[in-house]
This record gives C-alpha cells, sequence and structure tokens, in this order.
C-alpha cells in the first residue's frame, strides 16, 4: 500500500473551530470525509467552520440551516445543491471568475486550514491523480496546513496537473465508492435549433470551449462533419466522446499543447470516466491554465460556447442570478469571453432559447433590477438563439438592438422593438441607405 490509512472519522479530528476547508469539486467530491466532518459538526464539537469549494454534486448538509454557527459556505459557484440555502442567506457565495479561484488560495486571500479531496490509488511512482477534478483544488493542497485524501478505487487516473506526489498529502482515508454520474436529458427542439445555429459558426480547426447540458450537447451533434477540431476547456461531458471516437477532434491545429484535451473538470457517464483513466490525450489540468486569459488567448479559433439567463437590448449578459435572486456564479464565462475574443479569428458566442420555458422573453428592454451583469456589453459578440445568430462586436446601441430583436421570439418582437423606439428616440428605426 505504502502508506497508512485511518477511517475518515479519524481524520477530520484535525478539524477545529474557525478553520477554512476546502473541498474537491463536481464528481469527485469526497462525500466520506463530508460526513464524517458534518457528523462532528452534528456533536457540537467546533464552530465556525467555513466551507469552501466551486461546485459540488451529491448531498451537502453543512449548508443546512441546522448548522448555523457551525458550518459556514463560501461557494464559487452556487450549484443545484446549495441553491436554496444560499437564497435563504445560510450559504453564501463569492463572486470570482473562475481562472482567480485558486489566486485566491495561492495570494493569501483565502487562507485554507485543511484541504479535502478525493484522489487514485497511489501508482508505483508514489503518486496519485486528482481524477475528475483539478480546478483550485491543486492550489488548494500546495497551501493547505493539512491535506486528507479519500483514495478511492473508482477515481479515474488522469494526467496532466491531475498527478499530486503521496509526499503532498497527509493524511489518507481508504474509501471506495462510484463517482456521481450525470445522466442527459434528450435534446429539445430548441436546443437542437440552437445547436445548428451554433455549429454553423464553428470552423474547421477551431479549438471549443463548451459546458455541460442541452446546448453544448445539441452544438456537438451538429459537429460530426468537422475536421480537426480541438478542446481546451474548463470542462467537458459525454457529448465529446463520439467526435474524438469518429476523429472529429484531432488538436492538430492548436497553438499550445498540441493533440491535447485540455480541461480542469468533468462530469458524466462512467463511459465518461473510464475514457480518461490513464490516457495521455487528456490533459486534466489547474484552472490558472484552462481558464487563463493570456493561455486560452494563444490558441486560434477559440470558439467559446456560454450561455445566459437573460441578456437586455444593449448587449448586457445576466448569468448568475434572477433579479436579486442568486442562482448560479460567473464561473468561467468571462474568462472564455475574453480568451476567445483576444484568439486569432476567436468567436465567443452566448447561446440560449429566447424564452423561458413559460414563455417569457429572456431578451428583455432592460435587466431585472438586481440582476448580475457579467458578460458587459463592450465584451458581447455572437448572440444565438433558436431563431438565428447575430454578431453584436462593434456595432452601436441602435444597431444591437435591431440585431437582438431579430433572433427573439417572434410573439415578443413587436413589445421590445417598442421599447427600442422609447429608449432611442423617432431615429431608432432610420437605416442610412448606401449609395
Amino acid at each position: 500500500m505504502g502508506y497508512k490509512s485511518v477511517t475518515a472519522e479519524e481524520a477530520v479530528k484535525v478539524i477545529k473551530s474557525g478553520d477554512r476547508i476546502h473541498l474537491s469539486s463536481v464528481a469527485v467530491t469526497p462525500h466520506a470525509l463530508i460526513r464524517a466532518m458534518v457528523a462532528r459538526g452534528r456533536n457540537k464539537e467546533f464552530t465556525d467552520v467555513k466551507i469552501q469549494h466551486i461546485h459540488t454534486e451529491g448531498p451537502c448538509p453543512y449548508a443546512d440551516a441546522e448548522f448555523e454557527g457551525i458550518f459556514q459556505l463560501e461557494s464559487f459557484f452556487v450549484g443545484g445543491n446549495v441553491r436554496k440555502a444560499t437564497q435563504a442567506g445560510y450559504a453564501d457565495y463569492i463572486p470570482v471568475f473562475l481562472s482567480e479561484t485558486q489566486k485566491l488560495i495561492r495570494q493569501g486571500y483565502l487562507k485554507v486550514n485543511v484541504a479535502m479531496v478525493q484522489v487514485s490509488p497511489p501508482d508505483k511512482h508514489g503518486f496519485v491523480s486528482l481524477g475528475t477534478s483539478v480546478d483550485a483544488s491543486l492550489a488548494a493542497i500546495e497551501n493547505a496546513d493539512i491535506v486528507i485524501a479519500q483514495v478511492n478505487k473508482y477515481v479515474p487516473r488522469a494526467w496532466g496537473d491531475a498527478m499530486v506526489s503521496t509526499k503532498e498529502i497527509d493524511i489518507f482515508v481508504e474509501h471506495d465508492e462510484p463517482l456521481y454520474i450525470h445522466h442527459n436529458a434528450p435534446l429539445s427542439d430548441i436546443e437542437k435549433a440552437i445547436g445548428s445555429n451554433v455549429a454553423a459558426l464553428v470552423e474547421d480547426g477551431a479549438c471549443l470551449q463548451m459546458g455541460i447540458g442541452g446546448i453544448p450537447n445539441a452544438v456537438l451533434a451538429e459537429l460530426g462533419n468537422h475536421k480537426d477540431l480541438g478542446i481546451h476547456t474548463e470542462m467537458f461531458s459525454d457529448g465529446l466522446l463520439p467526435l474524438i471516437e469518429k476523429g472529429v477532434v484531432t488538436g492538430k491545429r492548436k497553438q499550445i499543447d498540441k493533440g491535447k484535451i485540455v480541461a480542469s473538470f468533468l462530469m458524466g457517464s462512467q463511459a465518461l470516466y473510464d475514457f480518461i483513466d490513464d490516457n495521455p490525450l487528456v490533459a486534466m489540468m489547474d484552472v490558472a491554465h484552462t481558464n487563463g486569459i493570456h493561455v486560452i488567448r494563444k490558441n486560434h479559433k477559440v470558439t467559446a460556447i456560454n450561455s445566459a439567463l437573460s441578456i437586455d437590448l444593449t448587449g448586457q449578459v445576466c448569468a448568475d442570478s434572477i433579479g436579486t435572486t442568486h442562482y448560479s456564479g460567473v464561473g468561467g464565462q468571462i474568462d472564455f469571453i475574453r480568451g476567445a475574443g483576444h484568439s486569432e479569428g476567436g468567436k465567443p458566442i452566448i447561446a440560449m432559447p429566447s424564452v423561458t420555458s413559460k414563455g417569457v422573453s429572456k431578451i428583455t428592454p432592460t435587466l431585472m433590477e438586481g440582476a448580475g451583469v457579467v458578460t458587459t456589453r463592450s465584451n458581447m459578440h455572437w448572440l444565438v438563439t433558436e431563431f438565428g445568430a447575430v454578431n453584436l462586436y462593434g456595432k452601436t446601441l441602435q444597431e444591437r438592438s435591431r440585431l437582438i430583436i431579430s433572433v427573439a421570439h417572434p410573439d415578443h418582437r413587436e413589445m421590445l422593438d417598442r421599447a427600442a423606439f422609447e429608449r432611442f428616440g423617432p431615429h431608432y428605426r432610420y437605416v442610412p441607405q448606401v449609395k
């Protein structure tokens, strides 16, 4: 075995009042350690313990109201499992670009006392892998006073920055449990239409960034005839696998990490986890590398596909809140909007349905009071809905309004047109003729 293992209950005894705990994220959320930590909290063995993570999957009891004064969540992204607690004020959120989550740790803005991560079993050289999530956890391991690792045979042995020496780990806990599995829902007609419109913007040799969900999967489903696509993204999921198998994704035309599929975290099926296991084609990297604008821009034709909750007639994009109600986070949207914007031939894209599931227009005259502007007007390039794609970059406010309205739902265009007229005055409709 090469190391001494203790129980999770024994390991978490190092946690003391006032500590900040970093948890590894998404599919490798260390639930065995969390359960043991929460049991100590329930017994009131400590108070004022801060919990830090990007986004976890599965139960997160430390965010429950019953632990007020015992645990305080400071998430870097508001996931579905902590959304209600955050909106109720029992959990909290730190607005930060995903690229800078590691900076907050490395530069001492957020002192990490205990890092609790999940890793693969050690190899013969004494290295474990962080598997499906490197993100800011590598920074936490490097800077924490104490590192506790849940060693789990189900964690894939991913390459890149995911490889960590056992010398960096203070306490080992052996506990095997399958990783969280994400199941993709069938694509809706709207998602398929958006996917088709986005795919039409993707050039051969482009370097893609996309997330998880219906729209990214719909885009990927339309790229089967493309050539030599590259991947440099914060995350990916199962939708990418068919393109890799078909030879569409080669990474041949990338300027950096040539031939490599680069990501910082991922989530999906067991097939996805099996794919990255011991696969030198996949580099799971620190979020400073995947999301650093100075890194992203080095590749050509970076095509960044992100979504939004709403957009106003001038191109202001809200992606983190519904009014003052916090819904998600800044994430990596601006990292990639800016990175793609600086890339030679790059295309920053915001892709979203024109209306909500209840038929309310997501394109609005103004953003809702309190809504968070994630992508500013000046950062905005391509907007894609099921009704088309328009490029707002370099356009005046009035030109933008006309373009944005053209991809709004037909049921709402008259309302939006009237709002634009009221905003910009009688010359709004005047378009000079080129002689």
